[in-house]
């Protein structure tokens, strides 16, 4: 129908429209953790973006929610003004059927969210800390620090005195005591220089002394070099992490890893992100119902809807304190799962029964007034 579509297109640019203005100010924000990483790791600056942009996913989640919201109040509040609204319960438009549009909207957006927070959203966080793992290993030997002994893994300690120009790294004291060594290995050199090779990060260092101790007769031996190189170690971390229970696939959550099921908390924390998943994106329905319920129940007041833009406000913020809340809760006790789909379900049947029965929820309410006034009259 016409109408359909037209209110479907006003919905949905002023969707679109906050959306977009609602993630460039949350990526924004969200991209100054990652900035300092960058500086002074030397990466480049499509690291950035991409470390960015990968962050993006895992917070639509809260950001279309609320734009849909924000669209949803920002047309319904203007026709009102301009009288649509009323010309449209004149013609027999119920308030289900006026709200039809921006809830085939919502339906849609929660199926879109129900995909990302299934398998776009984790995909994303999971590639978002591997490059950030790989940044700070490829980069690591690039953060030493001047005037302090710097710990590059468990068993290399580096100090510089200082840093000149071109990466060269005056005053060299290297301790070297990795396990495949015979002995530790202390390193005095005047200046050396940071190197990339095909198998890592080295340093190689010029004028200077190489000593241990012999392991067998206690005596100390000492190499005068002119040129040396030592490698740096590589972080073994980054293909070993352990990743979060954001970061998994939903069949991975519905079936952990051995070394998951051996600790119940761990497990039990893969249910809850499990329902989180399935019950988060239902509150973009939610939110949508509750502020239809609010834009379009009873008579349409001339002097304006300022209460009503109000109360939706209101609801809307209640509700996803409370889902917050409830999540929170849920980590600590099963029956918080329940809970965290009663707050998004309650409100969403509710929002419908108001919005299907209006005309009997209207006269139910104008009943139940006036036998209070007439109680209270003496």
């Amino acid at each position: 129908m016409i109408f359909d579509r037209y209110l479907f297109r006003q919905v949905g640019g002023a969707f679109v429209l906050i959306a977009l203005t609602l993630s460039a100010i949350i990526m924004l924000t969200q991209s100054l953790r990652f900035l300092e990483l960058v500086i002074n790791s030397g990466a480049s600056s499509a690291a950035f973006w991409v470390l960015s942009f990968l962050a993006l996913p895992r917070l639509f989640e809260v950001i279309f929610p609320l734009a849909l919201v924000m669209a949803v109040v920002f047309i319904y509040n203007r026709m009102s003004g301009d009288s649509e609204v009323t010309a449209m319960r004149a013609a027999g438009f119920s308030p289900l059927r006026l709200g039809r549009p921006s809830i085939v909207l919502s339906a849609g957006i929660t199926l879109f969210l129900m995909v990302n927070t299934i398998w776009l959203a984790p995909a994303s966080l999971n590639a978002l800390h591997q490059l950030r793992q790989n940044i700070k290993t490829e980069f690591s030997t690039l953060l030493l620090r001047e005037g302090v002994f710097n710990q590059l893994g468990d068993d290399l300690t580096v100090f510089v005195e200082k840093r000149s120009e071109g990466g060269v790294l005056e005053g060299l004291v290297i301790h070297d005591s990795r396990p495949e060594l015979p002995a530790p290995v202390t390193i005095m050199a005047r200046r050396g220089q940071l190197v990339a090779t095909d198998t890592g990060q080295q340093v190689i260092v010029f004028d200077g002394s190489r000593q241990d101790i012999n392991q067998e007769t206690g005596a100390l031996n000492r190499l005068d070099f002119s040129r040396y190189s030592v490698d740096f170690p590589e972080n073994s971390a980054v293909s070993t992490r352990w990743r979060e229970p954001e970061e998994r696939r939903f069949s991975e959550l519905l079936n952990p890893d051995e070394i998951t099921l051996k600790d119940p908390r761990g497990a039990y924390k893969f249910i809850v992100e499990a329902n989180r998943r399935v019950a988060g994106p239902i509150l973009a329905m939610t939110l949508t119902m509750m502020a239809l319920a609010c834009l379009l129940m009873g008579p349409v007041d001339r002097r304006g809807q300022s209460l009503r833009v109000l109360t939706a406000a209101c609801l809307t913020i209640a509700i996803q304190l409370a889902y917050m809340s409830i999540l929170e809760l849920a980590n600590l006790h099963v029956w918080g799962i329940f809970m965290m789909y009663g707050v998004v379900l309650v409100p969403l049947i509710l929002g419908f029964i108001l919005l299907r029965y209006e005309e009997e929820v209207t006269r139910l309410w104008r009943h139940l007034r006036l036998r209070s006034i007439k109680a209270g009259t003496p």
